[in-house]
């Protein structure tokens, strides 16, 4: 069990390490805005699964939920609602809300979902 969630730990760690190379070396019109986005939806997944090692056929969906929450958030601006002007909590809900965003997740959802679902296949043949 201790493989497992250290696997997905490290695996969180690489995806977030990507991302933030992403951030600060890349400056173009798909990488950065979409590409992030479904790296963040497979980020997510790989921390839950630190905490829930084992494994639910649901919970790309779960994720996939999660991260259209957040993007509802940012679409009624909630921190702006709150009265919250902290710039931590702004970079980490996001400032706009795109429907391309929820796209993206669910791309990266799915992907965790296919990575999963093969692993899982390839293990009870």
């Amino acid at each position: 069990m201790w493989k497992k969630r250290l696997t997905y730990l490290l695996l969180f760690f690489l995806i977030v390490c990507v991302e933030v190379a992403i951030a600060l070396l890349i400056q173009d019109q798909w990488i950065r805005p979409y590409g992030g986005d479904i790296l963040a939806a497979a980020a997510l997944y790989c921390l839950v699964r630190v905490f829930v090692p084992k494994r639910y056929k649901w919970f790309p969906l779960c994720i996939f939920f999660a991260t259209v929450a957040v993007e509802v958030l940012q679409l009624i601006d909630i921190l702006s609602l709150l009265g919250l002007k902290s710039s931590f909590l702004r970079i980490l809900l996001g400032g706009t809300f795109d429907m391309i965003d929820i796209i993206c997740y669910g791309i990266g959802c799915g992907i965790a979902w296919f990575i999963e679902t093969g692993i899982y296949a390839a293990k009870h043949r």
